[in-house]
């Protein structure tokens, strides 16, 4: 029998029902759930079985699950790069951990990893069809919650915005019922990893890196659910490839509240310049307009947030805008990720580099 059990979710096309029923049966049975790559919204973050998001900048204590599970039950997961941190969480084409794969689909199925047991079935129908099982892994259960709730303390962030201090005010007064969106880059971390997604909670994010898609996301769910709190999260050179989308949102009448994590680069391509090629950076430095002045261009209530304790105030006033708003908040290269500085990324390039 199974001694390490991990549930791992995805894909689209779930009902609340099917959502309930999956969480009835693993809250029941005691197991722990992680969500496939920007898949968090569909399942309940706040329940005691949700253990974090297989994706983009996994941490240690998802990988260790994926791991160590000795049954891996996969419900409408499609395996790729992601969610399988490069295709080193499981063995091809035959992982170690016995795989029980469902999905809708079975082209899916066997494509990249050979189940002991492959169901071509629905989400909602499976997880309806499912009956709770006992077993010895309560400690293991335990634990994989602990470690997701750790990794929300996080050191202080050497910026002048602090994210790690703003995304915790966030998750207190964020209404149950907000929508997310990001485009891509280094920024997407801080909605990804530090935010609780409730059973009303949504996530609009791309799974293919594609940058700019944030705002068109946001204006889009303004226009669906126009009583509805929509952020979008974008990064400065993430929110120019789309950013005439303030005209679109302001014709709408589907003005979102955008947060640019304005640090002056192209993140996410600095950090790889630095971990691959240290001290030799190239064309990921940028100069930006003022943001301030273009939101209000298109009738959005705009305002340059400088440091951690004064955004609060300047979110409440863009909750309270009618027209919605844009905080440039001024963040620091140094703070690309929550527990690597950019110096420390360089440090370690050049010192792999000097070793090889």
């Amino acid at each position: 029998g199974a001694a390490r059990p991990l549930i791992l979710l995805g894909g689209c096309n779930w009902t609340d029902a099917g959502k309930a029923a999956l969480q009835g049966f693993a809250e029941a049975s005691d197991i722990p759930v992680v969500a496939a790559f920007r898949y968090q919204d569909q399942f309940d973050n706040h329940a005691p079985v949700y253990a974090g998001e297989a994706g983009v900048g996994m941490p240690p204590n998802v990988k260790r699950l994926i791991r160590e599970a000795d049954v891996l039950l996969a419900i409408n997961v499609r395996f790729g790069e992601m969610t399988t941190d490069g295709y080193t969480l499981l063995s091809v084409p035959v992982p170690a951990q016995r795989l029980i794969h469902v999905h809708g689909s079975d082209r899916e199925i066997g494509k990249i990893y050979q189940p002991a047991l492959g169901i071509q079935a629905g989400p909602n129908a499976f997880a309806a069809a499912l009956r709770p099982v006992t077993g010895p892994w309560a400690a293991w259960r335990a634990q994989a919650r602990a470690e997701w709730e750790a990794g929300f303390d996080l050191p202080p962030q050497p910026s002048p915005v602090d994210m790690g201090v703003v995304t915790a005010h966030l998750r207190m007064v964020l209404p149950r019922d907000v929508i997310l969106t990001n485009g891509a880059g280094n920024f997407t971390v801080w909605p990804n990893k530090f935010f609780k997604f409730g059973p009303n909670a949504r996530l609009l994010a791309p799974q293919s890196g594609a940058m700019g898609y944030g705002l068109p996301a946001a204006v889009a769910a303004k226009v669906a659910h126009p009583q509805r709190t929509v952020i979008c999260f974008a990064g400065d050179g993430d929110f120019q490839m789309s950013c005439q989308e303030l005209g679109t949102a302001m014709q709408a009448g589907a003005q979102p509240i955008v947060l640019i994590l304005n640090n002056g680069i192209y993140g996410t391509i600095r950090a790889h310049q630095e971990r691959h090629y240290p001290a030799r950076v190239s064309g990921t430095t940028l100069e930006n307009p003022d943001f301030v002045l273009l939101a209000k261009a298109y009738g959005f209530h705009a305002e340059r947030v400088e440091r951690t304790e004064d955004f609060p105030e300047a979110f409440a006033r863009a909750l309270a805008s009618p027209t919605g708003a844009v905080l440039d908040l001024n963040t620091s290269p140094e703070a690309l990720t929550p527990r690597q500085t950019l110096s420390q990324m360089r440090a370690a390039g050049l010192a792999a580099r000097d070793g090889a």
